[in-house]
C-alpha cells in the first residue's frame, strides 16, 4: 500500500534508558503523529458507522507493519486535514489494539502510546471550544505550557476537555490551570495528573468592570466599637464581565461603573492568580520555607506544602517576575488582590466571609474547623483555635476546607484569609513622590529609597535612604502607587478597586489590652500605609482570628518577617 509521505517519529520523554528496556521486554513502541504533513485517501477508519478518510504513515526505523491510520472529525463532520492551530478542542481519541492517543496543544500534534506490530487506527474528533455566555468574551486565555485542568472535591487532578464545560462562573466554578514540572509531559483529555507531576495551580479572573459601592472617602476613623459590634457593611458587589474591546468605565462615584483596575494595568481579558500562597520547593517544613533569596526556580504553588516566608518584598518580586516571564509573571499588586476579593463578593464567588487558615505550620490550603469570633489577643484562645491537629484545621479537599476558598468549593482561589501574611506590591511614595525603601536600614524592602524612620528601632547607621539595594522597577504596571501620609486612618488615598478605602466606614476595638483598627466588612483589620510602614500586605496570619479575611490589610515594612509570603500573578 503506498505510505504517502506522513511524517512518524519516536516520542522521547524522560527516563530513556527505562524506556529502551520497555520498548525490549515489551514490545511498546510510543510515537509521535505530526500534524503539519502531507495527507491522503488510502485508508478507512469506521466511527459510528460512518467511514471517513484517513492520514496513513510509517514509524521510521522500525517494522514496516508499524502502520498508524488516523481519522478526523471536526464538530462532527469528516476531515482530511487537522484545524488550524489553537481554533478547536479534541474531545476524543480512540485508537484501537490497545493503543491510546494523546494530543500536544503545544506542538499541534498526536502522540500515539502502546503501538504493537500491527496496523493501528485513532480516531480524532475536534470539536469547537466551550465558551461561557455571561463572560461576554473572557474566557480563560492559556498559553503554551499551561494545562487547563478540572479538580475533583477530593482534590484528583484530570486535564479538561476543552470542548466541555470545565468551567462555569455562573455555579461559581472558577477555570484552574496548571503549570508542570516537566513541561514535556503529556496528558489525555480527562486523564488524572498526579500531584506529583504538577508544579503550579492558578485560577482565572476573568476581566469585569463593577459599580462603585463605597467611594472610599474615609479621612479618619469614624468611631469606637464595644466588643467588636460594628454593623455589617458587607454586600453583594456588582459585576459584569467584559472584554479589553469594550470601552473602558471610568466612574469615582458611588452607583457608576469602573473597569477594574487590575486589568487595564496590563490590558489583559483577565488574570491567572496563584491559587495558594506561594511555597518553596525542596522544602520539607516551616523552617526550610523561609528564604530570603531571588530564586524563580524554588517557586511552587500548591495545597500541603509550607508557605514561603521570612523574604524581603524586592526578592519577592524579583522571583516572581523571572518566575515565568513567557507569561508575564509578577508579584500580586494590590489592586490585583482586590480583584479577586471583589469577584468573591459578586454572585460568582462564596459572598461569605472566607475562613481563616490556622494552619500553625503556615500549611496552604487549610482552613479552621470553626468560624472564630475574637481577634489576636496574643494567645490561642477557644474562640480562636489554631494548630496542625485536625480537630483544629483540615486541608482544602475538605467540606472545611471548602470553606477557606473564594468560591466556597475547591476551585477558588485559597490563602486570602490567614496561612501567612502576604506582602503585595503596593507602596506609599515619599514627600518627593518617590516610592519609599521601608522603615530603616533594619528593616526595608531591599528596593532603594528613602526610609520612613530612620532612626527608630535603635537604628544607629545615620542613613536616611537605601542606595545599595534593587532599583524600584521603572515599570509603574507591576506596582500601585499611595500618596503620602503620617496617619494611618487617611484611608481616603485609596485606589478604587483595592480592596481598602472601599471597605469603610472604620472604627477602633479593643480585645483585652490589643487596640485593633477594623474595616466593617467582617470586622477584618485595617491600618493603612504610612510613612513608617510604606508597604502593604493582605490577609494576616493565622492567628489573628477574626481579625484575618480577604478584607484586611495592613502597613509594613517590607522586611524579612516570619509570618509574610507572597503570591504569583500572570498576565497574559
Amino acid at each position: 500500500m503506498n505510505q504517502g509521505n506522513l511524517k512518524l517519529e519516536k516520542f522521547q520523554n524522560k527516563g530513556k534508558k527505562k524506556q529502551r528496556q520497555v520498548f525490549l521486554t515489551l514490545g511498546i513502541v510510543v510515537v509521535l503523529l505530526v500534524a503539519a504533513v502531507l495527507i491522503y485517501r488510502s485508508y478507512a477508519v469506521y466511527q459510528e458507522q460512518q467511514e471517513y478518510d484517513a492520514i496513513e504513515g510509517k514509524v521510521p526505523g522500525y517494522n514496516d507493519n508499524y502502520d498508524v491510520k488516523v481519522a478526523l472529525t471536526i464538530d462532527g463532520v469528516g476531515s482530511t486535514t487537522f484545524p488550524a492551530k489553537g481554533t478547536k478542542a479534541v474531545d476524543s481519541i480512540v485508537c484501537d489494539k490497545g493503543a491510546n492517543g494523546v494530543w500536544d496543544y503545544t506542538n499541534w500534534t498526536l502522540l500515539v502510546r502502546n503501538l504493537t506490530n500491527t496496523r493501528t487506527r485513532c480516531q480524532v474528533n475536534f470539536v469547537s471550544k466551550y465558551t461561557e455566555g455571561i463572560l461576554n468574551g473572557t474566557d480563560p486565555v492559556l498559553q503554551e505550557g499551561m494545562v487547563p485542568v478540572t479538580i475533583e472535591s477530593n482534590g484528583v487532578v484530570k486535564k479538561a476537555k476543552l470542548g466541555s464545560d470545565w468551567y462555569s462562573y455562573a455555579n461559581k466554578r472558577w477555570a484552574n490551570a496548571i503549570i508542570l514540572n516537566d513541561k514535556n509531559e503529556k496528558y489525555g483529555e480527562g486523564e488524572v495528573i498526579p500531584e506529583s507531576a504538577i508544579e503550579s495551580y492558578f485560577v482565572w479572573i476573568p476581566r469585569y468592570r463593577y459599580k462603585i459601592f463605597n467611594d472610599g472617602n474615609y479621612p479618619t476613623q469614624t468611631g469606637t466599637l464595644t466588643n467588636n459590634a460594628l454593623p455589617s457593611e458587607a454586600k453583594t458587589i456588582e459585576v459584569v464581565f467584559e472584554t479589553n474591546t469594550t470601552a473602558k468605565s471610568n466612574g469615582t462615584g458611588v452607583g457608576q461603573w469602573l473597569t477594574h483596575p487590575a486589568f487595564t494595568s496590563f490590558d489583559t481579558n483577565g488574570i491567572w492568580v496563584g491559587k495558594f500562597e506561594t511555597g518553596y520547593k525542596g522544602s520539607t517544613d516551616t523552617g526550610s520555607a523561609q528564604k530570603n533569596v531571588n530564586e524563580p526556580a524554588s517557586v511552587q504553588i500548591k495545597p500541603n506544602v509550607n508557605s514561603w516566608r521570612s523574604i524581603q518584598v524586592a526578592n519577592a518580586y524579583l522571583t516572581s517576575y523571572d518566575y515565568k516571564r513567557e507569561y508575564n509573571s509578577h508579584m500580586m499588586k494590590n489592586t490585583e488582590w482586590g480583584a479577586v476579593a471583589y469577584l468573591q463578593h459578586s454572585k460568582y464567588g462564596s459572598q461569605a466571609s472566607v475562613r481563616i487558615n490556622n494552619n500553625s505550620s503556615y500549611v496552604t490550603g487549610y482552613a479552621a474547623t470553626k468560624e472564630p469570633t475574637c481577634g489576636y489577643t496574643g494567645t490561642n484562645e477557644e474562640c480562636n483555635k489554631y494548630g496542625t491537629d485536625a480537630s483544629i484545621t483540615q486541608p482544602y479537599n475538605t467540606a472545611v476546607g471548602y470553606t477557606a476558598s473564594t468560591t466556597g468549593n475547591i476551585t477558588g482561589v485559597y490563602d486570602m484569609s490567614g496561612g501567612a501574611w502576604e506582602y503585595v506590591m503596593g507602596i506609599m511614595v515619599d514627600k518627593n513622590g518617590k516610592p519609599m525603601s521601608g522603615r530603616n536600614s533594619l528593616y526595608n524592602s531591599g528596593f532603594n529609597g528613602t526610609f520612613g524612620c530612620p532612626t527608630c528601632d535603635s537604628d544607629k547607621s545615620g542613613l536616611t535612604e537605601l542606595t545599595t539595594g534593587h532599583p524600584f522597577p521603572t515599570d509603574t504596571r507591576y506596582y500601585d502607587q499611595y500618596a503620602y501620609a503620617e496617619n494611618d486612618e487617611t484611608y481616603n488615598r485609596r485606589i478604587l478597586g483595592d480592596a481598602t478605602g472601599e471597605m469603610g466606614p472604620f472604627a477602633t476595638a479593643t480585645y483585652g489590652t490589643q487596640k485593633r483598627q477594623i474595616g466593617s466588612w467582617y470586622a477584618d483589620e485595617a491600618w493603612f500605609v504610612v510613612s513608617w510602614y510604606p508597604w502593604f500586605n493582605h490577609g494576616y496570619d493565622f492567628s489573628v482570628g477574626a481579625d484575618a479575611g480577604v478584607f484586611a490589610f495592613d502597613y509594613t515594612a517590607g522586611a524579612v518577617w516570619n509570618p509574610t509570603s507572597f503570591r504569583v500573578v500572570l498576565s497574559i
